[in-house]
Formats: structure tokens, C-alpha cells, sequence
């Protein structure tokens, strides 16, 4: 790796970045994000593709040398949060921000771009940049860009997530199951509306549906494996109209985490069980839609152990084992389908990134996307020399 150019690089990075941060998108809606990448991309000269399996872009760039094919992916999509940062970069769309670094990853993967572009004459290989839509919703963006053919041929993909509870200098990962399944249930409850002061006369779908939410609460500490790590959270309840008025319908939903697909499965039954039986205890009736999303990050070991010998090589990052952690990732699907490794690069300083992915005042220590490109390089780097 070169550190010189990636110095070189880093001041665009930045800039790049903070455009991005300016002018966010939400996900399966980065129409504006997506045409800024191409303009980059083919003004660097890479053969770039357009509209892949949505608003996805991906760029080609060919080593000089016939080689292996090394996929890198960044994610595009902000969030439904209002930026309550005061800089001079903050969000300039109402209600809508990069509130988890995926501005960052993308001006990140732009640099690693012009990077290989200008060291082609020493690439022994094809380095495939994809740049994904809609990470943060579900059914997200890789599936469809797998489907529209972005991994075809490809030997090995890597992918970062700048990571703020890690401080800046330090990387971590770790080999099989490192992020969770994430999973989405909406839950209607019907009962029979009425009048407050004569409750005998209706069926009270907030109680049903108050009791439902406590119910629930017991599947992972009743039914799953004290050793195995799940999560059932209800983040909605809705019902009523009134103070005075029994609500004849109440909504609430939630999202499932874990690593096992059995223990997938087994909460996915015990909430359809707990639902239709206590709607039932209550004389109400229960409407259950239940979304599988992404799967469990499984990454492969050759891969993580490149990680692990090959970044404290770059910019002398201390390299970390991870726990497993539960935020979902997309990614998944890439490393379904061929070998990788997904990584987590330190963004958290004492200054201005204190604050937790999609909080409002979120921010990144944007010397990580530094770092970040470098990792991305280094592993390609790597992958490339053990195979040539």
C-alpha cells in the first residue's frame, strides 16, 4: 500500500464526505448519492454501471495483469432522523441524515477507487467497487444487487462500517457469526371499541395488547439458551383515539435478533403462539405479519484472520478480536454467496463522536476514513499477492 497517496487522497475524502453529509438520501431514494458516484467514477476513467438492482452503482477497475476479482462495498442510504448538529456540514434536508457513516463509507470507497485507478499498472486482478442502496431497511439492497449480477465472477469481497463505540486507531472483527439476524413483526390487535365508563361491554385491545407486549418479553429468557444471544424489542405501540374511548384496534411491532437459525425459528414460533394466545385470553383477535430480514453475518476464517495479519500493517492500527454484536448488516448476503470479511474501523474521539450510531448528533472522527481506505487496500493487496 501506498500511504503517500492515500495522504494525498484524504483531504477529497473529506470533502466528499461532507458533501454527502449535506445532501442525504434515504434508503431506495439515493437517486442524487448515485449520480454523484458515477460523475466520480468516470471522471477517474473506471468502467462504471448504473442502476444496479436499484440506485446500486458498481465500478470495474482491471489490473494490468489477469487476476482474481476482489469485491469492496459501501453502503448509501441515511436515515429518518433530523441532524441536531450545528457545523457547517450538517444535514440540509429536513427530517433526514447520515446518523451511521455511510456518507463516510462511500467517500471512503471513492478514495480506494481513485487509489486503484492509479495504481492499475501494478494490479494483478479486477478490483469490483460496489456502492449499495438501502442497507437500512429491509428486504436492503445486496440481495437485488446480487441478483442483478454484482458479484458475478467475483473471488473474495470485503466491506468496513466506520464504528464510533471503537476508538479511532483501532479495528476489530472476528471469524464466524459476527453480526445478527435481524427479523420484523407488526402485530394488530382487534377488540371491540366502546365507551371507558362501561368497559364490560367492549373488549379492550390496549390491555390485550399491553399484555402481549409483557408476554413477549419472556421468550428469549424462557425459551431460548441462556448461552445463546437474542433479543425480541418492541419499539411501537399505538391504540386509541381518546381518554375516554375503549380502542377497538391497537398496532405495536418489533424487531428479533440472534446468530442461530434454529433460535431464529423457535422465537418466530413462540411469538406467533404468545400473540394468537393472548389475544385469545382476552377475547380479541390478533392479525401477526412477521418479516424475515438479513441473516446472521457469518464471516470465513481465512478471511478474518487476513484482517488480523494484515491491519497492523496499516497506519499501525491495533487489531481486535470482536464480540459478537447485534446490529444487522446486509452484507451478509455478499458472504453467503463467496468468501469475506466484514470489518469494523474505530470513528469514536472525545471531541465531537461521542455520540451512538442513528442518534441525532451523530458524527464520525473522519481521520477513520483514513484508515478505513487503507484496511480495504491492504486486504485486496493481500488477496491479490497470495493468489497470484
Amino acid at each position: 500500500m501506498e500511504a503517500s497517496l492515500l495522504y494525498e487522497l484524504f483531504p477529497e475524502m473529506v470533502e466528499r464526505r461532507r458533501h454527502l453529509h449535506r445532501h442525504p438520501e434515504l434508503s431506495f431514494k439515493e437517486e442524487q448519492t448515485s449520480a454523484y458516484i458515477v460523475k466520480k467514477l468516470q471522471q477517474l476513467g473506471i468502467e462504471t454501471a448504473i442502476n444496479v438492482g436499484g440506485y446500486g452503482v458498481v465500478g470495474k477497475i482491471y489490473g494490468a495483469l489477469p487476476g482474481k476479482t476482489v469485491a469492496l462495498r459501501a453502503d448509501l442510504d441515511a436515515l429518518p432522523i433530523q441532524d441536531e448538529k450545528t457545523c457547517e456540514y450538517a444535514s440540509g434536508q429536513p427530517g433526514v441524515m447520515h446518523a451511521c457513516g455511510h456518507d463516510g463509507h462511500t467517500a471512503t470507497l471513492l478514495a480506494v477507487g481513485e487509489y486503484f485507478a492509479r495504481t492499475r499498472e501494478q494490479l494483478s486482478g479486477e478490483v469490483r467497487l460496489l456502492f449499495q442502496p438501502a442497507e437500512e431497511v429491509c428486504p436492503g439492497g445486496a440481495a437485488s444487487m446480487i441478483a442483478a449480477g454484482a458479484l458475478d465472477g467475483v473471488d473474495v469481497i470485503y466491506g468496513v462500517h466506520l464504528w464510533t463505540p471503537l476508538p479511532v486507531g483501532t479495528v476489530a472483527s472476528r471469524p464466524g457469526a459476527f453480526m445478527a439476524s435481524t427479523d420484523e413483526f407488526f402485530i394488530e390487535i382487534h377488540g371491540q371499541g366502546g365507551h371507558g365508563g362501561v368497559p364490560h361491554k367492549s373488549v379492550d385491545s390496549i390491555v390485550a395488547a399491553s399484555a402481549l407486549v409483557l408476554q413477549l418479553q419472556s421468550v428469549v429468557s424462557r425459551s431460548v439458551d441462556p448461552l445463546d444471544p437474542a433479543v425480541v424489542t418492541i419499539g411501537v405501540i399505538q391504540g386509541g383515539t381518546a381518554q375516554n374511548i375503549i380502542a377497538d384496534r391497537c398496532k405495536l411491532s418489533g424487531t428479533v435478533r440472534c446468530f442461530q437459525e434454529e433460535t431464529r425459528t423457535l422465537i418466530r414460533e413462540r411469538i406467533h403462539a404468545l400473540t394468537e394466545g393472548t389475544a385469545q385470553a382476552y377475547g380479541a383477535d390478533a392479525v401477526i405479519d412477521y418479516m424475515s430480514g438479513y441473516p446472521s453475518l457469518i464471516n470465513h476464517e481465512r478471511e478474518y484472520q487476513r484482517f488480523m495479519e494484515t491491519a497492523p500493517s496499516v497506519f499501525t492500527l491495533r487489531a481486535e478480536l470482536s464480540p459478537p454484536i447485534m446490529p444487522a448488516e446486509d452484507f451478509a448476503y455478499y458472504v453467503q454467496k463467496v468468501p469475506g470479511c466484514f470489518m469494523l474501523v474505530g470513528a469514536g474521539n472525545e471531541q465531537n463522536a461521542i455520540y451512538p450510531h442513528h442518534h441525532p448528533k451523530f458524527d464520525i472522527d473522519e481521520q477513520a476514513m483514513l484508515h478505513a481506505a487503507g484496511l480495504l487496500i491492504a486486504m485486496a493487496e493481500s488477496y491479490f499477492k497470495e493468489h497470484a
